[in-house]
């Protein structure tokens, strides 16, 4: 789990990281690779992004924790990122299989 959290601090570091209103915009327009949802994310929240992902056939995974999500990437209060490189959504998503 670790390695999931150091692959979102350099995909947040490489700008490959859109979050808050940023987010729908961009899986709207299909920029968006992966989205990385919080366990203890809202009701509403979880609908709202598990029904997007859905409709454009994004996929999503979903964390147990937010602040370590947060702390990855430097940023306060965000239920659900997404990613935008390709490269960083396969290789979290191995990680999280492996």
């Amino acid at each position: 789990m670790d390695k999931i959290f150091n692959l979102i601090g350099l995909a947040m570091r490489a700008r490959k990281i859109v979050s808050g209103d940023e987010l729908f915009e961009s899986i709207r327009n299909q920029k968006v690779h992966l989205v990385i949802l919080a366990s203890d994310a809202g009701a509403n929240t979880k609908k709202k992004v598990n029904d997007k992902c859905a409709f454009y056939n994004v996929k999503i995974l979903e964390i147990e924790d937010s602040k370590r999500m947060n702390h990855a990437i430097g940023k306060k209060n965000r239920m659900a990122i997404g990613i935008t490189d390709e490269g960083f959504s396969k290789s979290i998503l191995n990680c999280w299989k492996g």
